[in-house]
This record gives C-alpha cells, sequence and structure tokens, in this order.
C-alpha cells in the first residue's frame, strides 16, 4: 500500500529516528509502572516492600514475554507482508494476536491464583516478605489478560506506521500510575496495595486507546473472522516472535535464579538481614537494568518495520545501512548509561528509597548494594548489543537464528550465577553478569559478520537483476 512505500524510499536514519524514538519513549514508560511502584514504596513501606515486588516481578515479565510473542510476531508478519505487496495477509493476524494474547494471560492469571504463595515461595519468597508480595501480586494477576492485549497491540500499532500513537497510549497509563501511586500510598494509606491499584488503572486507560486505534488502522481492518483461530496464521507468528517470547521468559529465569541465589548467599553474608538485603540491592538494580535494556530494545524495534519492509522488497544495502544505525546508537546510548552507573551508583540506590536513616538493615543495605550496582551493570552495553542483533534478525524473518541468541546471555548468566559464588560468595552472582555480556556478544559476532556478508551478496545480485530488466539506452 502506498502509505507504506516511504520505508523503503525515505532516509534510513531519518526513518529510524522517527520510528525509534517514540518507540524507546513507550517501553521506557511501560517499564515505569514497575519502577515508580519500586520508587514509592521503598520510600513509602520501606526496602522489603522492595524485595516483595521483586518476587512478583518474574510472573509480570511472563506475561509480557507472551504479549510479545503474538504482537512482535504480528508485527514482524505485517512489515514483511508490505514488503511483499501481500496486504491482505495482515488482519487475520491482528486478530489471532490479540486472541493469543488474551487466552494466554486468562491461563496464567489461573495458574498464579490456584498455585498461590507456594508459587512465591519458588520466586524468591521469604517469611519476612511473603505477605506483602501477596498483598500486591494479587491485585496485579487481576489485569493481565487486558494488559497482554494491550501491549500486543502496541507492537502492532508501531509497525503499522503509527509509533507516536502507541507511545500516548502507553504515557497516558503511565501518568495516571504516577499520580495514583503517591495518592493511594500515603494519601489513603493503601500501602503497597495502592501501588499495585495504581498501575492496574494506569494499564485499563492504555488497553483502552490501543484498543481504540483498531478503527483507525492504515493497513489493515478487522472483522469477526479475523478473530477465527487460524493455527497456520498462529503458526507464523509464533515462529516470527519466538525470539522476543524467549528473550522474556529468559529474563524470568535469571531474575528467579538471581533472588534465590542471593538470599541463599545472603544469608551466609549476614544471617540476620543478608538474603532481603541481597535480594532488595538485586530488585532495584534489575530496575535500572530494565531500563537500559528497554533504550535497546527501542531502538531495534523502532527499525523492526523498516527492517522488515526492506528485506521484503529486496532493499539490502538499506538493510545493511540499518543494522550500522542500530548498533551506533545501541552502543552509544548504553555506554552513556554506563558511565552514570560506575560514576555516580550511590544516586540511583537512594532513588529508590531505603538509604535514609540509620539500623543494621538500612547499613548493609548501603554496603552491599552500591558495589553490586556497579559490577553487575559494568558491561551492560555488551549484553544490550547482543540482544538488539537478535531481534534485528528476527526482524529479518531469520527466526532459527534469531532464537537461540536471544537466550544466549542469558543462559550464559544462569551457569555463572551458579558457579562464580562458590569461591566468591554472594558477590559472585553479581559478577556473573559482566561475565555473561562479555561472552555472549563474542559469540555472537561472527553470526553478524556472516549476516553482512550474506547481505552484500544479496545486493550484488538484486543489482545484476535490476541492471538486466533495465534495456540498454542506444
Amino acid at each position: 500500500m502506498n502509505e507504506s512505500a516511504y520505508l523503503g524510499e525515505e532516509r534510513v536514519g531519518k526513518l529510524l529516528l522517527k520510528f525509534a524514538v517514540p518507540c524507546i519513549l513507550s517501553l521506557i514508560i511501560s517499564c515505569l509502572y514497575n519502577i515508580v511502584d519500586q520508587i514509592f514504596v521503598g520510600h513509602g513501606v520501606g526496602p522489603l516492600a522492595n524485595a516483595a515486588t521483586g518476587v512478583i516481578f518474574p510472573i509480570t515479565v511472563v506475561g509480557w514475554g507472551l504479549s510479545l510473542f503474538f504482537g512482535d510476531g504480528a508485527a514482524a508478519f505485517l512489515s514483511i507482508a508490505l514488503g511483499k505487496k501481500e496486504p491482505e495477509k495482515i488482519h487475520k493476524s491482528v486478530g489471532n494476536a490479540m486472541l493469543g494474547s488474551f487466552v494466554t494471560g486468562a491461563l496464567l492469571i489461573l495458574a498464579a491464583y490456584l498455585w498461590g504463595d507456594d508459587l512465591l515461595l519458588l520466586l524468591g519468597g521469604t517469611s519476612a516478605n511473603l505477605p506483602l508480595a501477596h498483598e500486591y501480586g494479587v491485585i496485579i494477576y487481576a489485569m493481565i489478560p487486558l494488559a497482554l492485549v494491550q501491549n500486543c497491540l502496541a507492537a502492532i500499532i508501531r509497525a503499522d506506521g503509527a509509533p507516536r500513537y502507541a507511545m500516548i497510549a502507553m504515557t497516558a497509563g503511565a501518568v495516571l500510575n504516577i499520580i495514583g501511586d503517591p495518592i493511594a500510598i500515603y494519601c489513603l494509606h493503601l500501602g503497597i496495595a495502592g501501588a499495585a491499584w495504581a498501575t492496574i488503572l494506569g494499564q485499563f486507560v492504555s488497553f483502552v486507546i490501543c484498543v481504540a486505534y483498531l478503527w483507525r488502522s492504515k493497513t489493515f481492518k478487522l472483522s469477526l473472522k479475523s478473530f477465527v483461530p487460524d493455527f497456520k496464521v498462529l503458526g507464523n507468528l509464533c515462529r516470527l516472535g519466538l525470539s522476543s517470547l524467549l528473550t522474556q521468559l529468559c529474563i524470568v529465569a535469571t531474575t528467579i535464579v538471581n533472588n534465590v541465589l542471593f538470599v541463599k548467599y545472603g544469608y551466609a553474608w549476614n544471617a540476620q538481614y543478608g538474603g532481603d538485603v541481597a535480594l532488595a540491592a538485586f530488585v532495584v538494580i534489575m530496575k535500572l537494568f530494565q531500563i537500559v535494556l528497554n533504550v535497546a530494545f527501542g531502538i531495534a524495534m523502532g527499525a523492526q518495520p523498516i527492517v522488515g519492509y526492506n528485506y521484503g522488497a529486496k532493499k539490502y544495502g538499506r538493510v545493511k545501512r540499518l543494522l550500522v544505525l542500530v548498533l551506533l546508537w545501541t552502543g552509544g546510548l548504553c555506554l552513556l548509561f554506563t558511565l552514570f552507573f560506575e560514576s555516580v551508583p550511590q544516586l540511583f540506590i537512594a532513588m529508590f528509597g531505603g538509604t535514609a536513616g540509620e539500623g543494621e538493615f538500612t547499613a548493609l543495605y548501603r554496603e552491599f548494594a552500591i558495589p553490586c550496582l556497579r559490577i553487575y551493570l559494568m558491561f551492560i552495553t555488551f549484553g544490550c548489543l547482543q540482544k538488539v542483533c537478535a531481534i534485528f534478525l528476527q526482524s529479518m524473518g531469520l527466526a532459527k537464528l534469531a532464537a537461540p541468541l536471544s537466550f544466549l546471555r542469558d543462559l550464559l548468566l544462569i551457569v555463572f550465577a551458579f558457579l562464580l559464588p562458590l569461591g566468591l560468595g554472594v558477590m559472585g552472582v553479581a559478577w556473573a553478569a559482566p561475565l555473561a555480556d562479555v561472552s555472549a556478544l563474542l559469540i555472537t559476532a561472527p553470526v553478524m559478520i556472516w549476516l553482512w556478508r550474506r547481505l552484500s551478496a544479496y545486493s550484488r545480485s538484486a543489482k545484476a537483476e535490476e541492471d538486466e530488466k533495465t534495456p540498454e539506452v542506444a
């Protein structure tokens, strides 16, 4: 369709700026839900509440992963279909993606409610933080199906050429959450439950705005037939979205492993408070990690519709230029974050509360959190570049390459997290992250070199075909 032709004609730098900036802001805003909760409960309830929200975090990330499984799959399918001039196939992929997100979200909350506190204990809950985690979780669970549909639609809306609309939808919900948190916690005295109610209110508003987009979409029109389950369509979506799902599931796996190991070795470090101190610090560090990762994801996912369109249209030179820009932008911004984390870690730790006042818990928290942050985020640039490479491959439809690379860094982190504490104690868990970041990028580099050579060969072949079709001028 003519509306999308500019993806193959406009300067790639200008296109990437247009798509990546709203995408970055959307993802940053989406993670603000949890981060804002973390800040307000850290100051209003205490660092133990930070540990409690960290116990619920893996469940919400599983939901996020399921929404991207369908949403990113549909977005990649949409972009490639437009590049191939096959827009009539898009509406079923959108309808089935929404249906898949809702159904899997419903199954997720059913499992969470039925499993109950036993699940929270497996995710790093302790006798101290379990009551708070339960109070927060039972409210958050209720919104998961609609939150998954909203996040799925956000990916589709960006691919449909409306990244600003997706950003507005996310912003509206986040602003409500930011306003609602202090009112619920400080004015209504609802504690950690107030943070949960503010979160689901913001998510519901974002959901309504995203659904409203369906009546103004550019490349598809939905009907009841769009929502009839089509297993061939779902298979294509799942293949293209598998990398996104694996990325999120790996975050869940590493979070759970880190939760459990920080608690275990934290108590070995300090028998009375060490486990909850280490867990509270790790939860804060993961929020900072999530911000940087979402900046990287925003660049790569902003490039996704442009990459998919141009790859489908056989404009391989433009795909190569996009790859260079994505890596340069990711590397530059992540290095800037790293500079701040290494220079003033105490500033970021203080943002989330728990450092004011005296007492053994607070003193131990300060003592542990600052060096742990410096170590864990030391080579985050390498880890983000590796993740971006996997998303780029997914954008081109190369699912078999993207899928294993999407979980490579996290698999390495889990292995190192089990091994290093045997000699280094609780700080060994933190050292696993930079070691995994470096190792994963070294393994991914040869794959990207191969991709560059393949694109160069395709570009030469496409040019030769074009030259043959062009009649000679006498």
